[in-house]
């Protein structure tokens, strides 16, 4: 083995052993219970993208969709969606220049008979972007690029939570809040 090859199967050696040390693993499916049948996403907003989100990603979970509409079958029901712009700092003329852009949504999830299994929940996420009053070029664009990250870290989260509580309930432990 050559010095050079050496030291490159030293570092990825030494980089696999560092990540495996921090707790780091790839994300995999969320635990679904088998008896959970066709799942229902439902939004109070009609064609909501965080709905379809979270339907897309129970989907490659391996939960089968329930056709819109359907009648006794689990749903996982997104009750509120919030956005909001908060201005985090101001010139010395009174302008907005740097905002916090707020996202939250509460949700439950509900076994076909109607019981409980996710609680409602609210998940938060924000971001915060700079929008200089003299150079607004770009601003709306940059508002609409962070509220897509957001849907998708949001729609992330709901199946984290959902995730967590179906395991923690799993092992015999209370549901996270």
């Amino acid at each position: 083995m050559t010095p050079l090859s050496f030291s490159r199967v030293s570092v990825i050696l030494l980089l696999a052993l560092a990540l495996s040390a921090c707790g780091f693993h790839l994300r995999g499916k969320i635990a679904l219970p088998a008896d959970l049948g066709p799942v229902l996403v439902t939004s109070t907003t009609p064609y909501s993208p965080l709905a379809q989100a979270v339907a897309d990603g129970l989907r490659s979970s391996g939960a089968v969709a329930a056709a819109e509409g359907a009648t006794g079958v689990a749903s996982l029901q997104i009750l509120s969606e919030r956005w909001g712009d908060l201005p985090i700092s101001i010139d010395e003329f009174g302008r907005a220049q740097e905002f916090s852009l707020r996202y939250a949504a509460v949700f439950t999830f509900l076994r076909a008979d109607g019981s409980e299994l996710v609680p409602q929940q609210v998940v938060e996420l924000s971001r915060d972007y700079v929008s200089l009053p003299e150079d607004a070029t770009g601003t709306t664009t940059e508002r609409e690029t962070l509220a897509d990250e957001l849907r998708r870290e949001m729609a992330a989260a709901i199946l984290r939570r959902v995730d967590g509580v179906i395991v923690g309930g799993a092992n015999g432990s209370a549901p996270a809040p």
